[in-house]
């Protein structure tokens, strides 16, 4: 884990987090980290005290650990979703069989990811879901400087020309003009546009993102589709 690795990438917004992690080294990085990066973040060492930090506070995500003193993480999530508290929760743990991330998910968490982690997908993550929790689920159109993406007509426009997506194309663009000026890791790709919870050495991210890239790129002066090394892919317009 690097926080020098995240403070490379620009992102867009600042938000506050709550931290909930007993491993007080753990916590300590990723407050350093997190606030590196543009964010306010508050540390919990317990799950009491997370707890009552985000059942009084107004946190735009939650990091939590799953795995805590006094009070686990899962307990803590239930509880707050019980209390209608919808604040986005990442969960943290070393447990990460698919049994594991469905029983996290059904407790009320948004996201899982498995110990040891990259900060920079992390980062991305929470990002993601800060930026999920304010997308209205009426919004049918996308646009990333000259492109444009039309969920209900299923059409796709760049300066006002066609662009012929394949099914999976589509859905892929979708969700990065979604996420559009946001890192997102190949890992966040296969769980939300293939369904994969595995196999992230996969290349069948690699032939898709070229395909598109071709797609949306050809023809244009401009490239709109970047990678990001060693962390993922990012829409951006602009260049």
């Amino acid at each position: 884990m690097s926080a020098a690795t995240a403070s490379e990438i620009a992102y867009n917004g600042s938000m506050k987090i709550l931290i909930i992690e007993d491993d007080r080294e753990a916590a300590d990085y990723l407050e350093k980290a997190f606030t590196e990066a543009g964010h306010t973040a508050h540390v919990a060492g317990d799950g009491e005290t997370g707890f009552a930090l985000a059942d009084s506070g107004d946190y735009d995500v939650m990091v939590v650990d799953r795995m805590l003193p006094r009070r686990d993480g899962l307990s803590v999530i239930a509880a707050l979703r019980s209390r209608g508290n919808t604040t986005p929760v990442l969960i943290l743990s070393a447990l990460g069989e698919v049994d594991d991330r469905v029983t996290g998910l059904r407790a009320g968490g948004d996201d899982y990811l498995t110990k040891p982690y990259a900060f920079s997908e992390l980062l991305a993550r929470v990002e993601v879901l800060n930026r999920r929790a304010g997308v209205k689920e009426s919004e049918t159109v996308y646009r990333s400087g000259d492109l444009e993406l039309d969920r209900l007509s299923h059409s796709v426009r760049r300066a006002g020309k066609e662009i012929v997506l394949q099914p999976r194309e589509f859905r892929l663009l979708e969700y990065l003009m979604r996420h559009a000026g946001q890192v997102v890791t190949r890992t966040m790709l296969l769980e939300n546009v293939w369904d994969y919870h595995f196999d992230p050495q996969t290349n069948v991210i690699d032939v898709h993102v070229s395909r598109l890239r071709g797609k949306i790129e050809k023809g244009f002066e401009k490239p709109i589709l970047h990678t990001i090394r060693g962390a993922g892919y990012m829409l951006k317009s602009g260049g």
